[in-house]
């Protein structure tokens, strides 16, 4: 599959996948400090899942409506971070072929998929 790692993406999550055998951009190597609008619509230009810790991309697809390949935002306590690697490997292995066009949120415990505006 293929991923764009947000700026607040931890690093580990970039290195998981890529040695799991996806295609991941990273924004902190391909376009730093790049703003959130235009951060979405190159992954959906590309056809590459979000995956980000910044809260603002819900915003941005949900409340403006902006296009998106899918976006899968993580939500983990510090306490936690150490799983977040390992989980997000986890998700895409069992789940991705459902997580294009979807907005799913994974924390510890509990994963949520729903539909975009657009899809």
């Amino acid at each position: 599959m293929r991923f764009l790692a947000d700026e607040s993406c931890d690093f580990a999550v970039v290195r998981a996948l890529r040695n799991a055998g996806h295609d991941v951009l990273a924004v902190s190597e391909i376009s730093p400090r790049a703003d959130d609008a235009q951060i979405l619509n190159f992954a959906s230009q590309q056809e590459r899942i979000l995956i980000t810790e910044d809260k603002d991309f819900g915003q941005l697809v949900f409340a403006h409506g902006k296009d998106t390949h899918g976006v899968i935002f993580l939500r983990y306590q510090p306490s936690a971070r150490l799983k977040i690697a390992k989980e997000v490997v986890t998700l895409v292995k069992q789940r991705g072929a459902k997580l294009p066009g979807c907005f799913v949120v994974i924390q510890p415990g509990r994963i949520r998929i729903s539909g975009t505006p657009g899809n």
